[in-house]
This record gives structure tokens, sequence and C-alpha cells, in this order.
């Protein structure tokens, strides 16, 4: 087995936490001065590790092995949600260093705005792939204060700098390490959880068109108030849904805006901001068509008509078989029987890598199934179980003779 230094991986993993600490966790939004300088310290760890570092002109930094290959990619993300987890993204990158550290050919990656601090979403993946125009940097801004994306990339000295484009000839694959972000490893008593797709997440906008009035001279049979009728289908969605849903499917109303928001109006006007996800195309288009069944079902019966859009519709990303494999034997090698396949909840940059390279992902438990709150965290037996794991892994597939070459032979 490809040998790792735990120690030094769990001693950058500390490192870096102390850039941008928050309590226990870490804020690091995209583009800030937290995020700049870890992105920096990045770049000297890269080439401590004998890579060739470089930042693009979207926030990306890249670590080139500088030997013949075959190559894998590796990474993930280091900006945080704000006043967010240690661990999110940065694990995966840190993980990267280590395999570097430990002689394997690989590229480190650390892929910007994974967390969606700037609207359009995973700016440096879909940079990466050729999937991000200028246009869509022309139009982002930041989703709390409204900067550009243009002023930022300035502000942060990335301005005139080349966006890098990844090579498929150059890579075997793309692996990723994670928390899991979720209780299913916790809860049973598993160290190590190998990814077998990563969910699409469907977006809606829906709008309910009332009548602004006054509180306590509108009677309760002449009000058209928009707000009461938002409720009343959100708790019909939350009634339907789970008869056809899928076993790991969720939904989320993440916000509702009622218009013009006073105690003693009655609001004329209410938006949700409505998704949900799951790893199956059949699956997800059930629910979309039960939702807007139920908007159907609402515009019969209510005063206050609705109006649903469809925002975004991502595609599931199934991760490959043949690393899912490598991933799978290399955990029954560290962690026998104390490891399980299973889906991933959340988006990751993994889902569009893998529009162009084959990819997986391997998730470590997170206590308490915590993420996205300064009270993220994992035990360092468990993350010295991931990057173990993971350069097992990479070292079964580096181990065929070629790029092309089918990764079966490693059966």
């Amino acid at each position: 087995m490809t040998e790792i230094d735990t120690d030094a991986f769990l001693a950058d993993l500390y490192a870096l936490r102390e850039i941008g600490r928050f309590r226990t966790g870490v804020h690091r939004p995209t583009f800030s001065a937290a995020d700049m300088e870890s992105r920096r310290w990045l770049m000297a760890k890269l080439e401590e590790c004998g890579l060739e570092a470089s930042i693009d002109g979207i926030g990306n930094v890249l670590g080139r092995h500088r030997g013949p290959g075959p190559h894998l990619l590796v990474g993930s993300h280091i900006e945080t949600q704000n006043e967010a987890g240690w661990l999110d993204g940065a694990l995966g990158v840190v993980a990267g260093l280590a395999l570097a550290r430990a002689g394997l050919p690989v590229d480190v990656v650390a892929f910007a705005d994974e967390e969606g601090h700037f609207s359009g979403g995973f700016l440096g993946s879909r940079s990466a792939i050729g999937d991000l125009t200028e246009a869509e940097i022309e139009a982002a801004r930041n989703r709390t204060d409204g900067t550009p994306l243009r002023g930022a990339l300035e502000a942060a000295g990335l301005a005139g700098l080349p966006r890098m484009r990844l090579d498929p000839a150059r890579y075997r694959g793309f692996l990723e390490l994670h928390i899991e972000q979720g209780t299913q490893l916790e809860s049973a008593g598993l160290h190590l959880g190998v990814v077998s797709g990563i969910v699409a997440i469907w977006q809606f906008q829906i709008v309910f068109d009332g009548n602004q009035d006054h509180a306590g001279g509108t009677t309760m049979a002449e009000r058209r108030d928009a707000g009461l009728s938002a409720v009343r289908l959100l708790a019909a969605i939350d009634r339907e849904f789970p008869k056809l849903c899928g076993p790991r499917s969720t939904w989320t109303t993440g916000r509702i805006t009622l218009d013009p928001g006073g105690y003693s109006i009655i609001p004329g006007r209410a938006e949700v901001a409505f998704q949900f996800r799951d790893v199956s195309i059949p699956v997800l288009e059930r629910m979309e068509a039960c939702l807007e069944a139920l908007v159907r079902e609402s515009n019969r019966r209510e005063r206050c008509p609705a109006t649903l859009t469809a925002l975004s519709k991502a595609i599931p990303a199934p991760c490959d078989p043949d690393l899912m494999r490598a991933l799978s034997e290399a955990a029954e090698q560290v962690c026998p029987g104390r490891w399980q396949v299973m889906p991933s909840g959340a988006g990751h940059d993994a889902q569009n890598i893998a529009r162009i390279l084959p990819a997986a992902m391997l998730f470590v438990p997170s206590i308490g199934g915590i993420s996205h709150h300064w009270a993220e965290d994992t035990s360092d037996a468990d993350l010295a179980f991931g990057v173990r794991t993971l350069g097992a892994a990479a070292a079964r597939v580096l181990a065929t003779r070629k790029a092309g070459d089918s990764f079966r032979s490693l059966r």
C-alpha cells in the first residue's frame, strides 16, 4: 500500500483551518482576503510537494506533477460558506497534497466558488471544463452584497489571468475525498462511504399574486392573502412528495419572501424558492410532475394564482464504476467491513468534472451530520482512514500501463 504521511496530512488540515478561523470553523468566502490567503498558502504547499503551482483568472489553483504520467486529478475547493466548517472542500484538496507528498503522479486542484457565493455556481469547475462563458462572468454577482464578479476578480488580483482548461487526455480520472454532510455513516458505525452518484438539484421559483390590503379592515372572507396560499401549497407538497419520491430524495423551501412584509399588511405577493434533489432522473421527473399538478390544483382552489418557473435542472452524475471498484477494494483493505456504497445528497465539483473525465468520490463521517456550520467536524482517525484509502485507490488506478488502459485489469 502507498505510504501516506497522515501526520503531515493532519498538520496541513489544521494549518489551513487557521486561515479565516471562526470559532471552531472557518469564514473564507470566495475571493475574500482570507480566501486569497488560503490560495497562496496552497500554492506554496504544492511547490513544497514538487508540483508546479499556478492560479488562473477565475481563482482555480492547480498543482501540476512535473514527471511522466499516467496522472490522476485530485482535489475539491477551499473557500467556505459564511461562518461554516473547516473540512468541507479543504479535506479533498489537502488529501491531494498528501498523495503528491507520497510520490504519486497526481495533479492537485482547488476549484473556485463551489460554494456558490456568486450567481451561476461552481464557477471554477465549470470554467475548467469549458462550460463558463465570458457573458456569464460579466453577469455574475455576489449573492450577499451584489458585487460584480469582474470587480471581485480585479480586487483579488486575478483580472487578466488566463483561465485554465483541463486536458482529459492527461488523466485517468478525478478523485475527491469529502465529508459526508449527513448521518448515515456515523449512525451505522462505519468509517468510509464509496459514493455511487451525485444528486441533481432542480430549482424552482413559485410566485403567488394576491391583493395587498389592511390587516384589520379587510375581513377574512374578502382577503386574497398570497402568504397563506403559499403556505397551503407547501403543506400539500410535503404531504404528496413522500408518496412518489425515492429513498434519498430531499426537498427544501429555501426562502419565502412576502411583499410588502409588514405586520399589519396582507401580503399582495409571495415568492418561494424551492428545490428538490435525487440521483434518479425518473424520480426527479415524478417530483416535477407532482409539483406541477399541485400548482394547478392550487390555482383551482385559491384566490391567489401561482406561477411556477423552473430555474435550473442539473443532471445526476453517476460515479465511474471502475474508480468506484478501486475505492471499494482500497476501503476493504484499510477498514475491512466498515464501509458502504452510498449516494451523495449534496452537489460537488466532481459532478462537473465527470462530464469530461471518469470521476468518483469517497466520504468520511460527519460528526452529528453537521456541515455548513462552524461546528462541522470529523475525527482525526476517520480523516486518516479516508486519505489512506484514497492513496491506496489512486495507486491501484495508476498501476495500469497507460492512460487508455481499462481499469478492469485491477479486478
